[in-house]
């Protein structure tokens, strides 16, 4: 079965010509299933023109079985549990934005995460598997489709979820370049953010290969003995190789690379974090997004007011450059940063 949304356009426009098709009807089958919603192989020809002898190449797509949305009564935030074939839990948020009637998804990459982050829930699950493409766009749309009804309109992507997208490289990435591709679900690149822990060789990797979508590093800790209880796999390598890939990331496009630091009280929100940030970023143009930590088992807590006031003071004085902080809402429904864990 030929499945448009575990390859790259390119790959699969290959294919579709092996089958016969020409590249209109792939965009339209495309724009279709990514751009519509439309899962059903009998609207394709009718509605799209597209080649009978492509849909039965495709046969029925798979999909995920929303099982269960919960909305939070604080900010709207709403998480998305789905089922996998294998009956694997994975989550999803439907992030307001700003702008009325504008969301983002927030996706998962893959069904637990082995990078052990001490303060992340999902980290703590036990069953570990990669997310094929499809499964990763299909969160997307089912999201998009749910927004619409609705009344919101999805206009990016975020893979923030469960799992460490770059362990998952190429599923990732041909699922960014389906929502990007103007005839599948039309993203702009500069919408879709990928994130990662630090994985060096896949940092450089992605600015190699020239990626348009934003990237986000997240360093937990500016020194390597804080990040090594943080993030004890990431921490194998040293927080100084991971700045230097940020680096030429930052270098090679031209732009600030972001940098997400997850604030926990009395652990990493020093004058003495703040200074080792200023020495570790140097003059790498950077974004510093400042996420305070959510932790369901109440081991880790966010800082004090005043506490992280002081350290903002401190970052302005010691790196220098543009600090946001980041909101990560849903935490009453543990849809925020780290508390996905696909309890069943």
């Amino acid at each position: 079965m030929l499945d448009p949304r575990d390859q790259a356009p390119g790959p699969f426009l290959a294919e579709a010509r092996r089958l016969g098709a020409d590249d209109l009807a792939v965009r339209r089958l495309l724009s279709a299933i990514l751009g519509q919603g439309i899962h059903d192989p009998a609207a394709w020809g009718r509605s799209f023109q597209v080649p009978r002898r492509l849909s039965d190449a495709i046969g029925t797509l798979p999909r995920l079985r929303l099982d269960r949305v919960v909305t939070s009564p604080r900010d709207l935030f709403q998480k998305l549990r789905f089922l996998t074939g294998d009956d694997l839990a994975l989550e999803t948020v439907l992030i307001p934005l700003h702008r009325p009637g504008a969301a983002s998804v927030c996706l998962s990459s893959q069904v637990g995460c082995a990078m052990g982050c001490t303060f992340c829930a999902t980290a703590r699950m036990t069953t570990r598997r990669n997310l094929a493409a499809w499964e990763i766009v299909d969160q997307w749309v089912q999201a998009r489709d749910l927004a619409r009804s609705q009344g919101r309109r999805v206009s990016g992507a975020v893979f923030m979820g469960m799992g460490e997208p770059f362990l998952n490289y190429d599923r990732v990435l041909a699922a960014a370049e389906l929502l990007r591709c103007p005839y599948g679900a039309a993203v702009g690149a500069k919408s879709i953010t990928i994130s990662t822990v630090g994985l060096v060789p896949e940092i450089d990797r992605y600015t190699t290969e020239g990626h348009r979508f934003r990237l986000a590093i997240s360093l937990g800790a500016a020194t390597d003995a804080k990040r090594a209880r943080l993030v004890p796999v990431a921490a194998r390598t040293p927080v100084a190789q991971v700045m230097a890939a940020a680096r030429r990331h930052a270098l090679a496009r031209r732009d600030r690379v972001m940098l997400a630091y997850v604030c926990i009280r009395d652990e990493n929100v020093g004058e003495d974090d703040a200074r080792a940030l200023g020495e570790l970023i140097g003059d790498t143009p950077v974004r510093l997004d400042l996420i305070d930590v959510t932790d369901p088992t109440g081991r880790f807590l966010p800082p004090a007011p005043d506490e992280l006031k002081a350290f903002r003071d401190a970052l302005t004085r010691h790196v220098g450059q543009p600090v946001v902080r980041r909101y990560s809402g849903g935490a009453d429904i543990q849809a925020a940063c780290g508390t996905l864990a696909g309890e069943r």
